[in-house]
């Protein structure tokens, strides 16, 4: 049964009759998110390369579990640069965009599979893997801030 009124049918051709509204981002972050987001990648980086100087390790192993730290913040930085341009109509190519999830998930699973294959302790493990993925979230968070801070700075909310 149609319970649809003559009312609710107007109300629904109106709404698809509007062009569809230019969404403007005039929010800038708050100093405590900024801080927090700062924070947070400096702890879990801290963190990291403070257990692999103490980690009884070869010398290749730490340096390829900081290889994955590097890799790992660089590509979750890319990924959001590559959404955020393609959110305010910047031209991204698909294989950049496709590129930079690719090496993402790429360094998680690196990252993985040489924990998975390491000679530490369970809780080690956990460690590396908590302390790595607390820096992704924050380099993507430190990296929104920025690309709002500067967004906003330059005045693009009068250009559109």
């Amino acid at each position: 049964m149609n319970y649809e009124t003559t009312v609710s049918l107007d109300e629904k051709s109106k709404k698809s009759d509007t062009k569809k509204e230019i969404k403007i981002y005039d929010q800038k972050p708050t100093a405590a998110f900024i801080g927090a987001s700062w924070t947070a990648l400096l702890i879990g980086m801290t963190s990291y390369c403070i257990g692999l100087w103490n980690a009884e390790m070869q010398l290749n192993e730490k340096g390829y579990y900081f290889t994955i730290l590097l890799f790992g913040l660089f590509s979750v930085i890319s990924v959001q640069k590559a959404v955020r341009d393609k959110l305010e109509d910047i031209p991204v190519t698909d294989i950049y965009y496709s590129i930079s999830w690719f090496t993402t998930v790429t360094s998680i699973v690196l990252l993985v599979i040489g924990l998975w294959n390491a000679d530490l302790l369970l809780s080690e493990k956990g460690f590396y893997g908590m302390s790595f993925l607390l820096s992704l979230f924050a380099a993507i968070a430190v990296q929104k801030n920025t690309r709002d801070v500067q967004y906003l700075d330059r005045g693009c909310i009068e250009e559109k």
